[in-house]
């Protein structure tokens, strides 16, 4: 650290809900820190929309975000880093901005069976970014790849703990189980909402059920403390909800973040 302090918001952003999985664990990391978030919900779910598209909704978002006066932006969207994250960097260069790396090095580097799973969405799946991560460390690994059908869907409509959920999670996971995977990838942030429901379909066997939320947490610390941007010791931390779908959805933002810290 450089002895400076910056008691300036942290941004976090998604297309919907799902972000909210990475503000929790940002929270946890640093919870002295001021966060807004933005889920913009108008136009979730992302994962198969034209990249064109998802960069230019990406770019609204952060735009806001920075309108905001955060400090640094966190695109916890998988969809939207493969396919923005370059772009969005080059743009807002005056502000660190964190994305949504693949977790396929920890999972190519932990199995036993050497076959992993990764449940993405497809515009993430076919995202330059997950190709390079793939290429450079599943040298002699299985990677399984497979869109988490239905999975977004189910999560903004508060259905995780569903029949409907349960049968969707084991179409996508018991095929990978079958092929001998022994670690699961969660690329989208909507994904760990589910994570219960996965749990119990991988029960017994094994399996490790890999969330990158953490990591990115750690990564915002590194960046905060890099660049002297941490909140003073006495800064008493506020949290603010945004979304382009208007009050009713920014409330359920709210609501679904704290509930998730219970």
């Amino acid at each position: 650290m450089n002895g400076s302090y910056d008691n300036a918001p942290i941004g976090v952003y998604d297309s919907g809900l799902g972000g909210l999985t990475v503000w929790r664990e940002i929270r946890r990391a640093l919870p002295g820190e001021s966060l807004v978030y933005l889920g913009d919900g108008k136009n979730c779910p992302y994962g198969s929309r034209p990249r064109e598209e998802v960069r230019r909704l990406a770019d609204d978002a952060v735009g806001r975000l920075v309108a905001e006066g955060c400090k640094l932006v966190v695109v916890a969207c998988n969809t939207a880093t493969a396919a923005a994250i370059d772009f969005l960097r080059e743009k807002y260069a005056a502000i660190p901005i964190v994305g949504m790396e693949p977790a396929v090095k920890p999972a190519c580097l932990a199995t036993r069976t050497g076959v992993v799973g990764v449940l993405a969405t497809e515009r993430s799946l076919d995202g330059e970014l997950f190709r390079r991560t793939a290429a450079k460390y599943g040298d002699g690994i299985e990677v399984l790849t497979l869109p988490g059908r239905g999975f977004v869907e189910l999560v903004e409509a508060d259905r995780e703990q569903t029949p409907e959920a349960e049968a969707c999670v084991r179409a996508a996971l018991e095929p990978m189980l079958a092929r001998g995977a022994d670690q699961i990838v969660l690329g989208c942030t909507h994904y760990p909402f589910l994570r219960p429901v996965m749990e119990r379909v991988v029960a017994g066997s094994g399996v490790a059920i890999i969330d990158p939320s953490p990591a990115v947490a750690r990564r915002v610390v590194q960046l905060l403390d890099r660049d002297g941007l941490r909140a003073a010791p006495d800064h008493r931390p506020d949290y603010a909800f945004l979304s382009f779908a208007g009050a009713a959805y920014r409330k359920r933002l709210e609501e679904k973040a704290f509930e998730s810290m219970s």
